[in-house]
């Protein structure tokens, strides 16, 4: 069995993400959501949200120069088609999927474990 690296440089994000999308966005639960409600242009979305989670792991401020509030774009989504526990419940489990599928470690544990806390938030914000 080979063995997997950790999430350790923002390209092993960038893969994460493009891996995550692929299946989110021809997901039968959520895909309609990127696909025809957010109309997710992958082009512009994979740089800001690998700026996201890469503010998040390492520390950076790669997110801010963006001058966005994750919140208030998912609230605006949110007005547009309710997103639902089920909405939430799905993204978690192709996200955690997506991570462990690819990467094994400690970065890996807590991209999962912030996926988690922020599914959460959202949700008790959006309600």
């Amino acid at each position: 069995m080979q063995m997997m690296n950790d999430i350790e440089t923002r390209t092993d994000i960038d893969l994460l993400m493009r891996v995550f999308y692929e299946r989110a966005l021809s997901d039968e639960v959520i895909g309609y959501i990127f696909n025809d409600v957010a109309k997710l242009d992958l082009q512009i979305h994979l740089p800001i949200i690998g700026d996201f989670w890469e503010s998040l792991l390492f520390g950076t401020r790669a997110y801010q120069s963006h001058g966005r509030n994750p919140m208030m774009v998912h609230k605006a989504l949110h007005l547009k088609e309710r997103l639902t526990p089920e909405h939430f419940k799905r993204w978690l489990n192709i996200f955690e999927f997506s991570v462990d599928e690819e990467f094994a470690g400690a970065m890996a544990d807590f991209i999962k474990m912030r996926a988690n806390a922020i599914a959460s938030q959202f949700q008790r914000f959006l309600n």
